[in-house]
């Protein structure tokens, strides 16, 4: 009888699969952290004698060679795919047997990339799964515009053919199991649910119930801001990364805090965003340790800065340091755990600035006080509404663009409160006073303030 064990990656929106059955299995699209592929392989009591990737990927950085070295594992990637290591070339059609009756076999489904293969699990000469990778996903497709802008609207119609061919060519009832759509900026769309069928999908996916036109102008249109480090990202699987080290970080007392500061290197503190602003290491940015860390770190960071690392705990700096590696960001330049009277000196003294609602904001403007109002959220997001006399700069573009910030108390709002906390850090270490937005944005329109919509502008 086949399995298939999911192995989320919830920080990046992503998932792998180890599959296979009684005795042997195939690792698809595998994470940098390959000891939890391994853990898994290991509690299932299989070998691995297969890795495959449906594509070199543009959000994370792979585990595939390493794992496959470590195993002894084939190494199944894409022909078309252009790699320096050595592998197995998977062209259209192409079979891996895991074990006796238990098959993979290849796909063509160009679309999130040209060379993107999808791989269907066969037991008893039956498909059973299709993984999916950044094709079909659960009730949308992957992004076609991360490998080259040319290639873009080219690669949406490939989409929407290699969707129409999945549901074609499989039944009903086989499981849709995609690597990217559960958060990832891999996703085209905003895709919902934690299962699939091709049946379901056929239902209720729009890229098969549209004609391609219809498609790939709406697909194309709602594109949004793709993650900065996302150009480091595909480089790096194509040269086949290194292996991944987890071992702890030196650590740093306060006078090293402030040195690496002094030096313009990225301090984050880990801690949640509320105790963070009741006081913190001046110049340190927030970045949630239970929020989208490896995204948004990364997506702001200068690449290749030296980042250290502020906790309350050795186990919260060792999760947060597995997360940054997933992404590249290999190895903290140094930690420290505790609190803040740690953490804080003459050099770098103890910093704070408040929180509020919405409710506060509308308040403060009955007042008369000097506002500004920084809206952090995507465009895309801005689009269905926005704070009227608000300034838009996304929190991935605040660090770059603070001289357009206008003079003033700066409050800040994103869409729930997360990505307010980051890009106040940011302000507050660059001398602004600001002010964090820790609410929901419908509670702006219920407190009273101004909500513009693109029809009333």
């Amino acid at each position: 009888m086949f399995f298939v064990d999911v192995l989320q990656t919830e920080g990046l929106g992503n998932r792998s699969y180890l599959a296979g059955g009684a005795r042997a299995a195939v690792v698809v699209d595998p994470p940098r952290d390959i000891d939890r592929v391994i853990a898994a392989a290991t509690r299932r009591e299989v070998r691995i004698v297969a890795v495959a990737e449906t594509h070199v990927h543009n959000d994370y950085v792979t585990g595939g060679p390493e794992l496959a070295r470590l195993t002894g594992a084939r190494y199944l990637v894409p022909a078309g795919a252009s790699v320096a290591y050595a592998r197995i070339a998977v062209a259209d059609g192409d079979v891996e047997e895991i074990e006796e009756g238990v098959l993979l076999r290849a796909v063509a489904t160009p679309g999130h990339t040209p060379h993107h293969t999808s791989y269907v699990l066969e037991e008893a000469g039956r498909a059973v799964a299709a993984f999916t990778g950044g094709s079909l996903l659960i009730g949308s497709v992957g992004r076609p515009d991360l490998v080259e802008p040319r290639l873009t609207e080219g690669l949406a119609r490939a989409q929407h053919a290699s969707a129409h061919r999945l549901a074609a060519e499989l039944d009903d009832e086989v499981a849709v199991m995609p690597t990217h759509g559960f958060g990832s900026f891999c996703s085209s769309a905003q895709a919902g649910g934690e299962h699939s069928t091709i049946g379901a999908e056929k239902t209720s996916n729009p890229v098969l119930a549209q004609d391609v036109e219809t498609f790939v102008k709406e697909l194309l249109a709602g594109l949004d801001d793709v993650p900065a480090y996302y150009a480091h990202m595909g480089p790096a699987n194509a040269a086949g990364p290194a292996p991944v080290d987890l071992t702890a970080p030196e650590r740093a007392d306060a006078g090293e805090i402030a040195r690496r500061l002094a030096a313009g290197e990225w301090v984050v503190d880990l801690r949640s965003r509320v105790a963070f602003a009741e006081g913190h290491v001046a110049g340190s940015f927030n970045f949630e340790a239970e929020g989208q860390l490896a995204t948004y770190l990364a997506w702001l960071i200068p690449w290749g800065r030296p980042v250290t690392l502020l906790a309350r705990s050795a186990e919260e700096v060792a999760r947060a340091q597995r997360e940054l590696a997933r992404v590249g960001i290999d190895r903290p330049a140094a930690a420290a755990v505790g609190s803040p009277t740690d953490w804080t000196s003459a050099e770098a003294p103890l910093a704070s600035f408040p929180r509020a609602a919405f409710a506060d904001l509308a308040a403060a403007r009955e007042r008369g006080e000097d506002v500004v109002v920084l809206d952090v959220r995507r465009a895309g997001e801005r689009a269905g509404g926005w704070i009227g006399g608000s300034v838009h700069v996304p929190v991935h573009e605040v660090h770059q663009r603070l001289h357009e910030v206008p003079a003033g108390t700066v409050w800040v709002h994103c869409a729930g409160g997360m990505r307010a906390a980051i890009a106040a850090s940011v302000l507050d270490a660059a001398g602004r006073d600001v002010v964090a937005v820790d609410d929901g944005y419908p509670a702006a329109a219920a407190a009273g303030l101004p909500v513009v919509t693109r029809a009333q502008h």
